[in-house]
């Protein structure tokens, strides 16, 4: 890793210059950005630009060729990978495009996992995790297993997995992508309200937009949207295509 300047004290999540290749195929060329707590910042641009690889460097799954991904001022690549995994389990959540449950849990038991496995109790663990299932309007699921359920009610419950620990960040991949629009509509709301009443960042990519167009009503009211064409970034609406990500947190000490 190259010598990177301290980041800026008011974002909970920075990535500065991030370069990272799949097999020597360039995914991501030099990506800035730094989100504050609370706050919303949807991740557009065409399949293949590099939005699921971004959202794993920011999660500390993947380790940047060059750059640095710093959360609470603290470099994810200066710790062990136990310490990264610990981290993502109490502090980060996340959502896929898909659910990935686990088939033996019941839907209170997959959404209340980050709980028990950081060693809450039974009781107040399944507490919280039907609270969020509630407030997904999927409580009368509780006790149901993910092979019973429909795909958007699977969704909803990895969606209050993400939520239950109430983390520092969420970082969802697309995460209304297998759902319809009311659907779509419901999970957003909750992400949005969880991200406003409990100061949590939420990361979340979206399929580009057509041009012209406002595209789907799935996306949540973000406080920025990037647009990633290609491994680079820009603000959108008017930036030229390849300016780093600078409206929220300045990038310089």
């Amino acid at each position: 890793m190259s010598a990177q300047q301290a980041p800026p004290e008011n974002g909970v999540l920075t990535a500065r210059a991030l370069h990272y290749a799949h097999d020597g195929s360039p995914a991501l060329l030099g990506f800035s950005l730094c989100v504050r707590p609370g706050e919303i910042v949807e991740v557009t641009g065409p399949r293949g630009a590099g939005k699921s690889t971004l959202l794993g460097c920011l999660s500390g799954r993947l380790l940047p060729d060059t750059g640095e991904v710093c959360f609470d001022g603290m470099p994810l690549h200066t710790l062990p990978p136990s310490a990264r995994e610990q981290l993502r389990l109490e502090r980060f959540g996340w959502i896929g495009s898909s659910p990935e449950l686990l088939p033996e849990l019941t839907a209170w038991e997959n959404a209340a996992l980050p709980l028990l496995l950081a060693g809450t109790g039974h009781r107040a663990a399944r507490a919280r995790a039907v609270e969020w299932l509630d407030r997904l309007d999927i409580g009368d699921c509780a006790r149901r297993r993910p092979a019973d359920l429909p795909q958007a009610v699977r969704q909803r419950v990895a969606v209050a997995r993400a939520l239950v620990h109430k983390p520092s960040v969420v970082l969802a991949d697309e995460p209304t992508a297998p759902l319809h629009s009311d659907d779509r509509a419901q999970v957003l709301r909750t992400l949005t309200s969880a991200a406003r009443s409990h100061g949590i960042a939420v990361v979340l990519t979206a399929p580009e937009r057509p041009v012209g167009g406002s595209g789907p009503a799935n996306v949540p009211p973000a406080d920025r949207t990037v647009t990633l064409v290609d491994g680079r970034g820009a603000d959108a609406p008017g930036a030229a295509p390849g300016t780093e990500d600078r409206s929220a947190c300045s990038l310089s000490a």
